[in-house]
């Protein structure tokens, strides 16, 4: 478990490096953060909350109410959705951030829903998903379990006493997949980072330039 989180945690500081190279925000720069985490499980969780340097400028999205949330970032603004559309109007923020949740979000139709709301609210957006062809699902941290048909891989998961995982909590996207949905998002103007660990792809960050 502890080289899980160094893992985990060496993997998000790359991608921080990553993100304030492409997007170099300053104290102008508003922040949309989709996928706040109520309770912290990781020292990871609600890593934007945790490194950028103003809170002030972060709007939280969450379904779960804010109250340990706020607790601990009291100067990010937090808000509660029902998971679907976002409510904010159209370019409100320059960035949408978004760590490890598009393959919580539902099936294949809800992931494209969540992309178009991303592009609908935010100039920018830096996305970040796990890799399904990753050897080790990063989440339940079983080998190869994932490869299997999700029918298949939920009733394992439900047999082994991980059904917390299975259903729409977890639907995970290969390249392949990740590019189908963007495209029937009808997002085209992005760049998809791969980041490796050893000669595996472990996950995925999709970035989305100003236009």
């Amino acid at each position: 478990m502890k080289i899980a989180h160094k893992i985990s945690g060496f993997n998000r500081n790359r991608k921080w490096k990553l993100f304030n190279k492409l997007l170099n925000p300053d104290l102008s720069t508003n922040v949309l953060d989709v996928g706040y985490c109520e309770n912290e499980y990781r020292i990871t969780d609600n890593f934007l909350e945790k490194n950028y340097p103003f809170p002030q400028n972060i709007t939280a999205l969450g379904v779960t109410p804010p109250k340990k949330f706020l607790e601990r970032y009291p100067q990010v603004r937090a808000i509660t959705y029902d998971g679907k559309k976002f409510p904010f109007s159209y370019k409100e923020f320059d960035i949408c951030w978004s760590n490890a949740v598009i393959e919580h979000v539902g099936d294949k139709n809800a992931q494209i829903d969540f992309l178009k709301e991303v592009q609908r609210i935010a100039k920018s957006f830096f996305i970040t998903t796990p890799n399904r062809l990753f050897p080790i699902e990063v989440q339940t941290r079983i080998p190869f379990l994932h490869f299997l048909p999700k029918t298949y891989f939920d009733k394992i998961l439900t047999f082994i006493g991980k059904k917390w995982a299975a259903g729409n909590y977890m639907n995970l996207l290969s390249f392949k997949e990740l590019k189908e949905i963007l495209h029937h998002a009808q997002i085209t103007n992005y760049k998809i980072f791969r980041n490796k660990l050893f000669f595996f792809t472990l996950d995925f960050v999709i970035y989305m330039e100003s236009r």
